[in-house]
């Protein structure tokens, strides 16, 4: 049966002018909890304004959304260059947001992303709303994930090869003479960015004729414990550590920190390779190895991709692989 606005509004207690507005983004005269009723209702009855749309508008707004996992990491500004350049190159806008990793607030996101009609989305998803990347693939809503990956889901991906980039990163330490070398990451078992560079980290000891008990994996509960507190007992607890991994460049700056505080010197004492290259990482003292991954392109292949689908509506999933590349400074020197 088909679900109509009138149903949204008796089902959130609303009129449906209130429904109406609030599907067009207009939230001014409507408090939250209101809101929230609203949204709840369309997600019960499975309510697509689209639906209701066709007859009366089979133009596209030639606007696509980005959801992304945080602002705060430079590399998605440099993400994002690609993305602009590319949609303004083929008449297309962006809208832009951010979930800060939190799952309702990409579902939000998204949803509203679909209510204002945008003709697809690019999305660094958290990977925790699984059940809504598949809802998107079934109904064919255009949409690339970037970045990182969702298990089965049968969507655009456009990645990095991070266990390429993070095995050349731990065999630059080792073949420079690093014999104890520990990795840092954020601890979360849903973004594959970062365990896969723990895989890149493994495999470079064992390819170098270490073991597992050599492996040194620290992974940071931001939840629990600070990234400087978490830093500074590892080092206090393990003192015959000469080489350092980061898989993120916010993780690095408290490396670099705890280490000056500890008089600890790089890379004399401890040798440093990080993700993520960075307008800074060539300014810090030493200058930073980086792992330097093709953020630029990551943006305009994704963008590409996205258009493709919406102009050409073919939906059969296409995974690009991109390359990462090391680049060599003073903080990862032979000691």
């Amino acid at each position: 049966m088909k679900v109509t606005i009138g149903d949204v509004a008796n089902k959130a207690g609303v009129s449906k002018t209130t429904v109406s507005r609030i599907l067009n983004g207009n939230f001014n005269h409507n408090t939250e909890e209101t809101k929230k009723r609203v949204l709840e209702a369309i997600e019960e009855l499975k309510y697509r304004p689209n639906s209701l749309a066709k007859g009366l508008k089979s133009m596209r707004t030639n606007v696509i959304g980005i959801v992304l996992s945080s602002f705060k990491n430079t590399f998605w500004a440099t993400v994002l260059e690609g993305v602009e350049d590319t949609c303004r190159e083929l008449g297309y806008n962006i809208m832009i947001c951010s979930s800060g990793d939190d799952p309702e607030l990409e579902e939000e996101y998204i949803r509203e992303f679909q209510m204002r009609q945008v003709d697809g989305i690019v999305i660094n998803p958290t990977a925790l709303n699984t059940k809504l990347y598949n809802e998107l693939v079934e109904i064919k809503f255009p949409m690339v994930v970037i970045n990182r990956k969702v298990n089965d889901l049968h969507a655009h991906n456009v990645v990095v090869d991070n266990i390429r980039g993070a095995f050349m990163a731990v065999d630059h330490l080792l073949k420079n003479g690093r014999k104890h070398v520990a990795a840092f990451a954020y601890k979360n078992k849903y973004v594959s960015t970062w365990q896969e560079r723990l895989e890149g980290y493994r495999a470079a000891l064992l390819a170098n004729g270490y073991s597992s008990s050599n492996f040194k994996i620290v992974e940071i509960d931001k939840e629990e414990i600070s990234v400087k507190e978490s830093i500074i007992r590892f080092v206090e607890e393990n003192p015959d550590i000469d080489g350092i991994f980061s898989t993120n460049n916010v993780i690095t700056l408290e490396i670099f920190e705890v280490l000056k505080e500890m008089n600890l010197k790089i890379p004399e004492e401890i040798a440093i390779v990080s993700y993520d290259e960075t307008d800074w990482a060539k300014h810090l003292d030493p200058s930073l190895t980086t792992v330097r991954q093709p953020a630029y392109d990551l943006g305009k292949v994704s963008a590409k991709l996205l258009i493709d689908t919406i102009q050409s509506k073919k939906f059969d999933p296409n995974k690009v692989i991109l390359q990462p590349d090391l680049i060599v400074r003073k903080s990862s020197s032979k000691p």
